[in-house]
């Protein structure tokens, strides 16, 4: 059902310089969740000629504080997702607000977890992704973008359509019972591994390079929480399923894998190294907007994400 388009992506970074990280840490240890401003996160200082012929290079390419963003919206997805499926309520309007046009919820509600354990995983996932959106959201401060619009209904059909999960006249509602849950968490979280993945040899600043790379280890850990929870439920073809749609909406390799490798458990899903793939933010817009052409917004983003980083890789 989809092509494979190929996209190369190069995103550079603004290097990081001592004023930055003294501001960072200063505000981390104050407020506990760091606040960066604006006027220093977005804009690469620059003290001497070599300096700025180095930013002049640079001119055009996202900074730190558009990744930081991009990966925002990412976690205002997966934390609206969680709240949802655990609580029946999404993000405060306090977490919500912020540059950029903000958007509403639609769909989500309360999952009916008969699993114990499931359920104490899910509550811990939804807590960590809520930690999430309130962290970027300190670290970029008055730079942090709003929730853009997001879609929890009809985004999932369409994927599950796409995927051959259900038939073309069939709803998918990934809050209706655990094995749904499960399924759609699984679509989220190895998405949201490999665009951390993808980002992380990009990112100059090592501020922020270790904030995202604390976050990549959380969401590895989520991931196979889910990965675990689908094998424990023999789910490997709907999961199998769901990764080649992945493969099919990020470009012609055939990076993504499922939970199985033969009949055997294939938990991490890493390469003969033992080494996982990245995702570019263009990449990982073609997964959440449904779509493997060069578009600024659909699927679980009706109307795109919110900062500098907002297009699809085309073919």
């Amino acid at each position: 059902m989809f092509g494979k388009p190929f996209v190369r992506t190069l995103i550079s970074r603004s290097a990081e310089n001592r004023t930055d990280r003294r501001r960072f840490l200063k505000a981390a240890g104050a407020a506990g969740l760091g606040v960066v401003g604006a006027t220093y996160l977005g804009v690469q200082a620059t003290s001497s000629a070599s300096a700025t012929g180095e930013a002049a290079a640079e001119a055009g390419a996202p900074s730190d504080a558009a990744v930081l963003n991009f990966a925002l919206n990412l976690e205002y997805l997966e934390a609206e997702f969680y709240s949802f499926a655990v609580h029946g309520r999404g993000l405060p309007d306090d977490l919500t607000g912020g540059a950029g046009t903000q958007g509403g919820v639609t769909g989500g509600k309360k999952v009916m977890f008969h699993d114990k354990a499931l359920h104490q995983f899910a509550k811990e996932i939804a807590g960590d992704e809520v930690a999430h959106v309130k962290f970027l959201r300190g670290a970029l401060g008055e730079a942090a973008v709003s929730r853009p619009e997001i879609d929890l209904e009809d985004s999932f059909t369409a994927a599950a359509r796409a995927a051959g999960l259900i038939s073309e006249y069939q709803q998918f509602d990934p809050f209706a019972n655990e094995k749904n849950f499960l399924l759609a968490a699984f679509l989220f979280e190895d998405v949201g591994v490999t665009a951390y993945k993808g980002a992380a040899p990009l990112i100059t600043n090592k501020t922020f390079l270790d904030a995202a790379a604390g976050i990549l280890a959380a969401e590895a850990y989520h991931a196979a929480t889910i990965r675990t929870a689908l094998f424990d439920r023999e789910l490997g073809d709907a999961a199998a399923k769901i990764s080649n749609a992945r493969d099919a909406l990020d470009g012609p390799g055939d990076d993504d894998q499922g939970i199985l490798l033969g009949n055997q458990a294939n938990m991490v899903p890493a390469d003969h190294n033992g080494i996982c793939f990245g995702r570019g933010a263009d990449r990982v817009l073609n997964v959440v907007y449904l779509n493997p052409g060069a578009v600024k917004e659909g699927g679980f983003f009706p109307k795109g994400v919110n900062g500098d980083i907002v297009a699809s890789g085309g073919a």
